[in-house]
């Protein structure tokens, strides 16, 4: 039975849960035993996501708030030990960075990408850690392949996912100390909600259809598919089960091939 459903009787926080990664992460651990406390700003989104991991028979809790206020991460950790009891996993998958030319973002624009993506998981890991290192817990940071690879239009990208995987590395070493597994994962182009506005915008300049466009891109950047959000769902459930125990401090790479360097 714990085989089959390696996460049984664990607790899990996921961030940005409502919809694309975040969502199909938290079915997952739920698939396979996890109870999931879900955060995001969409209270909606959020209830539907619960209702369903509920189907699975899995306890489900919602907090909707702005991880951007400095509380947000004491308050998402306080609801989950009152409504779920423990903390065993906390996987940082909420922030979005505005793309553009750089001469055009503004300090706004900067602060914001910084504020939610690394703050924010800054501290609600650090509220969580009490708890994770009592439970010799994981934490996942979803970064991303712009933390490696960045480009002239996803200069916050790329500086916020750059240091989220450097974050990653250090906290690594304060795991190691505590019993408390720390690893990140930098997802390729994967269809969510915000890859498939990307693609609705090349669609109106080129002509092309959604597969043609989605061909040329994957052809571009030379990689052997577009990434799904259950792609990147599995391999955190990989990499917080009993059988990822020995990765500490990985920054994975998981880009169908989009990641060039060492």
């Amino acid at each position: 039975m714990t085989e089959s459903l390696p996460h049984l009787g664990k607790v899990a926080v996921v961030t940005g849960a409502s919809r694309g990664i975040g969502r199909a992460i938290a079915v997952q651990l739920a698939r396979q035993g996890a109870d999931v406390l879900l955060t995001a700003r969409d209270e909606a989104l959020l209830d539907a996501v619960a209702a369903e991991i509920r189907g699975l028979g899995r306890r489900a809790a919602i907090v909707a708030v702005d991880l951007r206020l400095p509380a947000a991460g004491e308050q998402v950790v306080a609801a989950t030990l009152t409504a779920l009891g423990a903390i065993d996993m906390v996987i940082n998958n909420a922030g979005a960075t505005k793309r553009g030319d750089f001469l055009q973002l503004t300090d706004d624009d900067w602060s914001d990408g910084f504020e939610l993506k690394l703050h924010g998981a800054v501290r609600l890991t650090r509220a969580a850690w009490p708890e994770l290192k009592r439970r010799r817990g994981s934490v996942v940071n979803i970064a991303g392949v712009g933390g490696r690879t960045p480009g002239a239009d996803f200069t916050i990208g790329g500086a916020v996912n750059g240091a989220l995987l450097t974050f990653t590395k250090a906290l690594a070493d304060v795991g190691v100390r505590d019993g408390v597994q720390v690893n990140a994962i930098n997802p390729g182009y994967v269809r969510t909600d915000r890859f498939t506005a990307r693609i609705k915008h090349r669609i109106a300049q080129t002509g092309e259809t959604v597969a043609q466009a989605e061909a040329r891109l994957v052809a571009e950047v030379e990689t052997t598919r577009l990434g799904e959000p259950g792609d990147i769902a599995h391999l955190v459930s990989f990499l917080v089960s009993p059988q990822g125990r020995y990765l500490q401090g990985a920054l994975i790479d998981a880009d169908g091939g989009q990641t060039k360097t060492v």
